[in-house]
C-alpha cells in the first residue's frame, strides 16, 4: 500500500476554514477490474482513516473520479462499501471499478458538504447525480464605482463593486427587466468609455430611457436619487417607491409643471408593468426560493421559482442526471447543494419533501446567505399553494422533456435508417470552414446528442498550415488535428465526455460536396480511421435549401423529400455549423481590425500603447520617431523608449 498526495481540489465557498486541516490520502490498487479488488482498495483505504468529517473520491484505474462523497465520519462511512452485499448493483458496479481512493479531511460535516459540490461540479462522477443545467445564473449590478452608475445584466464572478439583485431564471427576464427599469428610473446602461466620449445625448435620451448624465442633463445629485429608487424597488420596497413618484407627480401637477408630471406619470406606468409581469401570489414572503420534483419513466425534474422582493423573477426546469436507484429525497437534497454551490441561497428555501439532511444544508448554506437559512416544507396557506404551483409546473416540464426526447429518438432513429448508420448516433459532430479568401480562416465543430446540441463540446480551429483559399485543404487540416488528438489521447475509444457522451462520433456530418468528403477521407485514412460513419452535405441547385445531396464515401449520392423531418433536422445541423464557424471567423477579424502593430513590442501593454498611440497619433508615427522624441511620450521611460526604438531599429 502506498500513500501519495493527490490533486488540491478546488476551493468553496468558505475553504479558508478547513484549508489547514486537509490531508489527502490515496490508495491504489489492480487496474484489472474486480469487485474483490475493489473492496480490497477500500479496506486498505479505511485502515488509514480518521473518525472525522471529509470528502472521499472514488477513482477507476485511470484515475477518473467516480463517486464524490461526504461523511461526518470517513472511517464509519466508507468502511459500509466493504459490506458488498448490502449495497445496490449500482454501487455494487463503482465498487467493482474503483482502484483508488482520495480522501480530504475537513473541520465540520457541513465543510464537507460544500467541498463535496465543488468537486461533483469538478469531475462530474459517473455515480453522483449532476445537475446538467449548471450554466451560470444572471443578475442585475447596480454599479457604485463612478459617480453615476450604471445598470447592467451580470453572469459570473460577482468581483465589481456594487449591488447585485437575482439570480433571475433567464437572461430574457432580466432583460425586460431591465428595459422596464430603464424606463422607471432613467438610469444608464452604457459602457464607462462611451459615457465619457459623449458631447450629445444618445437615442436612449430621446426615447426617455436614460437621464443622459452623460452630457449634464441631470445632476450628481438627482442621478443618486434615481439610483437610490432603482436599489429600494429590486430590494423589495418598491411599494414606498411608487408612493414616492406619485407625491412627485402630484407637486409637479399643483406647480403647472405639467411636462414633469407627464415623465413621472410615465414612470408609474413601467412600475405598474414591471409588478404585473413579475406578479405571483407571494404574500408575507419577500425572498424565498421554491423547489418541487417530479419523477416519471425513471427519469427527474425539478423545478425552480426565485421570488425577491415579493416578486417572481423567473422559474426553472432542472433535469439531474444519474438518479437511477436514488431516493427521491436524496436527489432534491444532491441537486440543493450543487445548485446554491455558486448561486448564493435565499433565507428561506421551501421545498416539497423532507429531506433526511435539511439542517446540515441550512447550516452549509448559512455562510453564502449572509445569515441563517430556513428550509422548510409548507403544510398550508399561502406557501403550500406555492409549494403545490411547483410541483404542478415540475409535472408538466418533465412531461414535456420526455415527449420531446421522444420525438428526438424517432428522429435519430429515422436518421440512421436513411443514411445506412449501424446503430442510432449518439454523438452527431458537424463540421464547416469559414474565411475570406482565404484570410482568418477558421474550422469549426458542432456537436449534437440525443437531447440537442451540446455547446460545451464544440471547438474552433485556427487554420494553420492550407493554401489560401483552398477550402478541400482547411477540412483535411481540420480532420487531421480533431482525429490525430483522439488517436493520442482515446485510442480505445471508450471514453466519455463530461456529458456522457463518446468522445468520439457515431457519424461526422461534412458541410460541402465531392471534394470535403475526399479530403476528410484521406485525412482520416493516414490517421488509420476507416470506420466512423462520414456523409457530405451539399445544397442542390442554386444553392436551395431542401433540395440538399447527401455525399456517401463510396461516391453514392441521396436526396430527401423537400417536407421531410430528417431533411428539416440536418439542415439545422449543418446550419448551427455554419453560425459557429462564422462567427469564430468574425471574432477573429474583429481582433486582427483593432490589433495594433505596438501589439507586437514585449513590454507594451494597453496602458502604454495608449499613451502612443495619443502622443504620435497612429502607430507609423511610432515606428517612425526619434528615440528623443520617444522618451517625450507620457509615461515612457528612457528604458521603455529604448526597448521601442530598438524593436523598429534592430540593424541600429
Amino acid at each position: 500500500m502506498s500513500r501519495t498526495p493527490a490533486g488540491t481540489p478546488p476551493n468553496p465557498q468558505g475553504a479558508e476554514r478547513f484549508n489547514e486541516e486537509r490531508q489527502t490520502y490515496t490508495v491504489r490498487g489492480s487496474d484489472q477490474p474486480d469487485l474483490k479488488k475493489g473492496v480490497e482498495v477500500i479496506r486498505d483505504t479505511v485502515r488509514t482513516l480518521p473518525v472525522r468529517p471529509g470528502v472521499y473520491r472514488m477513482h477507476d484505474a485511470r484515475g477518473d473520479v467516480l463517486y464524490v462523497g461526504k461523511a461526518r465520519a470517513l472511517k464509519n462511512r466508507v468502511s459500509n462499501y466493504t459490506q458488498v452485499e448490502r449495497q445496490p448493483s449500482r454501487l455494487q458496479r463503482m465498487i467493482s471499478q474503483t482502484r483508488s481512493m482520495t480522501i480530504v479531511t475537513t473541520n465540520s460535516e457541513a465543510d464537507a458538504l460544500l467541498l463535496e459540490a465543488q468537486l461533483i461540479k469538478r469531475y462530474r462522477p459517473a455515480y453522483n447525480v449532476l445537475l446538467r443545467d449548471d450554466k451560470s445564473f444572471p443578475f442585475i449590478l447596480l454599479r457604485s464605482d463612478h459617480d453615476f452608475p450604471r445598470i447592467m445584466k451580470h453572469r459570473g464572478a460577482r468581483r465589481a463593486k456594487g449591488k447585485y439583485f437575482g439570480p433571475f431564471a433567464s437572461a430574457g427576464s432580466v432583460n425586460t427587466t431591465i428595459n422596464a427599469l430603464q424606463k422607471l428610473f432613467l438610469l444608464r446602461s452604457c459602457t464607462d468609455s462611451f459615457f465619457s466620449r459623449r458631447d450629445r445625448p444618445c437615442l436612449l435620451y430621446q426615447i426617455k430611457r436614460c437621464s443622459a448624465p452623460c452630457v449634464g442633463r441631470i445632476d450628481p445629485a438627482g442621478y443618486a436619487d434615481l439610483v437610490r429608487q432603482a436599489g429600494d424597488f429590486l430590494g423589495g420596497r418598491s411599494s414606498a417607491v411608487q408612493r414616492e413618484i406619485e407625491e412627485q407627480m402630484s407637486v409637479a401637477a399643483e406647480t403647472l409643471d405639467y411636462e414633469r408630471a407627464a415623465m413621472l406619470r410615465d414612470r408609474l406606468r413601467a412600475a405598474t408593468f414591471i409588478q404585473s409581469s413579475q406578479a405571483i401570489n407571494a404574500e408575507g414572503m419577500d425572498n424565498a426560493d421554491i423547489f418541487a420534483l417530479a419523477a416519471k419513466g425513471g427519469q427527474v425534474g425539478i423545478q425552480a421559482f426565485f421570488i425577491r422582493g415579493g416578486q417572481n423573477w423567473g422559474h426553472r426546469a432542472f433535469f439531474p442526471s444519474h438518479t437511477d436507484g436514488l431516493s427521491e429525497e436524496d436527489v432534491m437534497q444532491s441537486f440543493l447543494a450543487q445548485f446554491y454551490e455558486e448561486v448564493p441561497p435565499a433565507r428561506l428555501i421551501l421545498v416539497d419533501r423532507e429531506l433526511p439532511e435539511a439542517d446540515l444544508l441550512a447550516e452549509a448554506f448559512r455562510e453564502g446567505a449572509g445569515g441563517k437559512v430556513e428550509i422548510s416544507v409548507p403544510q398550508r396557506g399561502n406557501r403550500r399553494r406555492l409549494i403545490q404551483q411547483a410541483v404542478r409546473n415540475a409535472a408538466e416540464a418533465l412531461d414535456r422533456r420526455q415527449a420531446e426526447r421522444g420525438s428526438q429518438a424517432k428522429l435519430l432513429g429515422e436518421l440512421a435508417e436513411f443514411l445506412e448508420l449501424p446503430e442510432v448516433p449518439q454523438r452527431i459532430e458537424i463540421y464547416d470552414n469559414s474565411h475570406i479568401q482565404g484570410a482568418k480562416a477558421v474550422g469549426g465543430m458542432v456537436v449534437s446528442g440525443p437531447e440537442g446540441f451540446i455547446k460545451n463540446q464544440y471547438r474552433k480551429f485556427n487554420i494553420k498550415n492550407a493554401q489560401t483559399n483552398d477550402d478541400f485543404g482547411m477540412m483535411n487540416e481540420v480532420m487531421a488535428r480533431r482525429f490525430g488528438r483522439a488517436m493520442r489521447e482515446d485510442p480505445d475509444r471508450d471514453k466519455k465526455t463530461r456529458d456522457g457522451v463518446m468522445s468520439w462520433p457515431d457519424l461526422v456530418l461534412i458541410d460541402g460536396g465531392k471534394g470535403q468528403m475526399s479530403a476528410v477521407k484521406d485525412a482520416l485514412g493516414e490517421l488509420g480511421v476507416e470506420d466512423v460513419p462520414l456523409i457530405a452535405v451539399s445544397k442542390g441547385p442554386d444553392r436551395n435549401a431542401g433540395r440538399e445531396t447527401f455525399h456517401f464515401p463510396d461516391g453514392r449520392e441521396k436526396t430527401l423529400p423537400p417536407n421531410s423531418q430528417v431533411l428539416f433536422f440536418l439542415q439545422r445541423l449543418r446550419d448551427e455549423a455554419h453560425r459557429f464557424a462564422i462567427g469564430a471567423h468574425r471574432q477573429k477579424r474583429s481582433r486582427a481590425i483593432s490589433a495594433s502593430p505596438l501589439d507586437e513590442i514585449p513590454g507594451i501593454g494597453p496602458s502604454r500603447k495608449r499613451a502612443l498611440l495619443l502622443h504620435f497619433g497612429t502607430a507609423g508615427k511610432v515606428r517612425a520617431a526619434a528615440l528623443e522624441d520617444i522618451t517625450r511620450a507620457p509615461g515612457i521611460s528612457e528604458a521603455v523608449a529604448r526597448k521601442i526604438y530598438d524593436f523598429y531599429h534592430p540593424a541600429r
